[in-house]
C-alpha cells in the first residue's frame, strides 16, 4: 500500500494539532496497508502549544522534521530540533509547544493506530502537574 502526502487533507485532533493520516487502518484499509499502527504528520503553528493530554492505550513516537519545539513529557520538560525522536509511553501526559518562527512539523507513529477516543484532554496545574500525576 502506497499514499501521498499531496492527496491527503489535514483535520484538527483533540489535542488541536493538525495532522495528515499518512497511513492508518481506518482510512486506508489493514488488508494492504497497515492493521495496527497509523502515522500521521502534525503541524503545530508557531506560538501554538497542544493541549497536555494523554492516551490510555496508544505508544507513540514523535520524530521532528521541522521546526524547533518544547516538549513536555510527565514531569520532564526539553527542547526537540529537527532530527529528534521521542516516545511517548502508553498513559503519560504530554504536549508539544512550538517554540520557534516557522511550523513545527513531526511525524507522529502510534501503536495502536490513533483513536480520539483513546485521547483523554487533562487540566494543566499551575505547577505543572495533572490532577493524578
Amino acid at each position: 500500500m502506497k499514499t501521498s502526502r499531496a492527496g491527503i487533507l489535514p483535520y484538527p485532533t483533540k489535542d488541536a494539532s493538525e495532522i495528515r493520516e499518512l497511513m492508518h487502518p481506518s482510512v486506508h484499509g489493514s488488508v494492504h496497508g497497515a492493521a495496527r499502527q497509523s502515522l500521521a504528520e502534525a503541524t503545530v503553528a508557531p506560538g501554538a502549544l497542544t493541549e497536555l493530554h494523554r492516551h490510555r492505550a496508544t505508544e507513540e513516537l514523535y520524530h521532528i522534521t521541522e521546526g524547533r519545539g518544547r516538549m513536555r513529557l510527565g514531569a520532564l520538560s526539553f527542547e526537540v530540533d529537527c532530527g529528534d525522536t521521542v516516545c511517548i509511553p502508553p498513559g503519560t501526559p504530554h504536549c508539544i509547544e512550538n517554540i520557534g518562527q516557522a511550523p513545527l512539523v513531526f511525524l507522529c507513529m502510534c501503536s495502536p493506530p490513533y483513536d480520539h477516543d483513546d485521547t483523554e484532554l487533562l487540566p494543566d496545574a499551575p505547577d505543572g502537574k495533572t490532577a493524578d500525576s
